[in-house]
């Protein structure tokens, strides 16, 4: 009988929202992994943009590992939400290529590290910016999850795909027929709780 590893489950539980959120950019134009889809401008290549800067500063600067690279887009003089869009001169290959640089790094420093190495989250409040690798794995999991849903949606809003990750969407089974049917009954439940 094999039993779970903790930093092994925690490895693979990252990779997998790494891979759900970089999964929403396939198939798409170049407008349409940049486009602002709601009020805040939430777009998926800038999705993955942020989700290189928290990487890389919850597995870098967070236990003392610089990165090597200075990304603007990242530092202390950086316009507001400037990691949450893609400017017309960063492709989308710049972009993919950062994240996978970041996303070695980040794996180095989990490989190197045992789950009770002791870093600084310079920028959370004084009485709880003292963290464990483990705790980092466990935010920052949680962090992409959340922009992995959010990518979920925008996908949705721009071509109607939707799911996990390619090849398991984990979506009850329907054509487009049976989705709008659903909707309908969904809206005509809101409607009439309203």
């Amino acid at each position: 009988m094999t039993f779970s590893q903790p930093k092994a489950d925690l490895q693979r539980y990252l990779r997998s929202a790494r891979d759900a959120l970089l999964w929403k950019l396939e198939g798409l134009s170049e407008y349409d992994v940049r486009r602002p889809l709601t009020p805040t401008g939430t777009n998926l290549l800038g999705l993955v943009k942020h989700a290189a800067g928290v990487e890389l500063g919850y597995f870098g600067e967070t236990f003392g590992r610089p990165f090597g690279e200075v990304v603007s887009a990242f530092g202390d003089d950086a316009q507001a939400n400037q990691d949450m869009w893609a400017t017309a001169d960063e492709s989308r290959a710049d972009i993919l290529a950062l994240h996978r640089r970041v996303t070695e790094h980040a794996d180095a420093t989990i490989a190197e590290l045992p789950l009770d190495a002791v870093g600084r989250v310079a920028w959370w409040p004084e009485e709880r910016n003292w963290v464990t690798l483990h705790q980092i794995l466990v935010h920052v999991i949680s962090d992409l999850q959340r922009h992995a849903g959010h990518a979920d949606v925008v996908r949705e809003l721009v071509d109607g795909a939707v799911g996990l990750r390619s090849g398991n969407d984990n979506m009850p089974p329907g054509d487009r027929a049976w989705w709008e049917g659903y909707r309908q009954r969904l809206e005509q439940a809101a409607r009439d709780a309203g």
